[in-house]
């Protein structure tokens, strides 16, 4: 990689997260990315890609995800069913074997960006399981009798959202980078690359309301970046009137189009009650 990593054009990367996308790449060790779900730690790993030119290979990983099928799968049913019909395919077992996403990043003709996405998800031995392939850069095919080996090492980009904790020589072996949650100097960068052109008023009522929202004790799930995003797209779309926004407080009203917002019944009927609450002693 030439090129250092400073964010892009659609990303806005706070300088402590420069700092550690770059130290992951000169290091060549993976970084694992975590912070709340919202935070843009997916599309972190799309703009890297994108900043240094290089093609994104994304294994999204969901709770019945095992190491080995990043490897390869071997389908022996298919070969037993293709054997009783008499197809000639039956002789190569390469017909067989599937490339797991590890094995295309390991021979992509160009250094790849790889992400693992979401690692957290699956089963507590799954980070343990890539240990060896991910420091060897290497893994064997029984099946075909050969050895994938990485012509390079590809950048490797690994996201949590922290729903359980990762084994020590796992962590050992990752360059580590919490993204906070933005303040709202960065956020309202964000907000500008995605609306360059809306109110600035609209921005700073609408900033007032969320964050005021996310510090309601209590909320089973606080509103994040993409879902202020949503929003702003939601009230530009309505063409809602600035004075709507402009007397909100979480502690007496529920904002407009508030489900963009909040994502739960437990959170919408806890507001509720706080601005009956609220309405009740006004």
């Amino acid at each position: 990689m030439e090129q250092r990593f400073e964010g892009t054009e659609d990303y806005i990367a706070t300088d402590d997260l420069k700092v550690a996308v770059n130290a992951a790449v000169t290091l060549r060790r993976p970084l694992l990315v975590k912070g709340e779900p919202g935070t843009g730690k997916t599309v972190l790993a799309h703009e890297i890609a994108k900043a240094v030119g290089a093609p994104l290979i994304e294994w999204n990983v969901k709770s019945t995800t095992k190491a080995q099928q990043g490897l390869y799968e071997y389908d022996a049913v298919a070969r037993l069913r293709d054997g009783q019909l008499g197809d000639e395919r039956v002789h190569d077992i390469s017909n067989y074997i599937k490339k797991g996403k590890l094995w295309e990043a390991f021979t992509s003709e160009h250094l790849p960006v790889l992400l693992i996405d979401e690692i957290d998800k699956a089963d507590i031995e799954f980070p343990n399981d890539l240990l060896q392939e991910l420091d060897r850069m290497s893994f064997d095919v029984y099946e075909t009798h050969e050895t994938i080996t990485a012509k390079e090492r590809p950048i490797v980009v690994i996201t949590s959202n922290n729903e359980k904790e990762l084994p020590d020589a796992f962590l050992r072996r990752c360059f580590f980078h919490y993204i906070k949650f933005p303040d709202r100097e960065t956020m309202r960068d964000i907000i500008d690359v995605h609306f360059p052109d809306i109110q600035k008023t609209l921005v700073t009522k609408a900033m007032d309301v969320f964050y005021e929202l996310r510090e309601v004790p209590g909320l089973k799930k606080k509103p994040s970046t993409s879902e202020l995003l949503d929003w702003l797209k939601l009230l530009l779309n309505e063409d809602m009137p600035l004075e709507t926004l402009q007397d909100q407080n979480p502690n007496n009203a529920i904002p407009p189009l508030h489900g963009a917002l909040l994502k739960n019944e437990q959170d919408v009927m806890m507001f509720e009650r706080l601005a009956f609450m609220a309405r009740r002693q006004s």
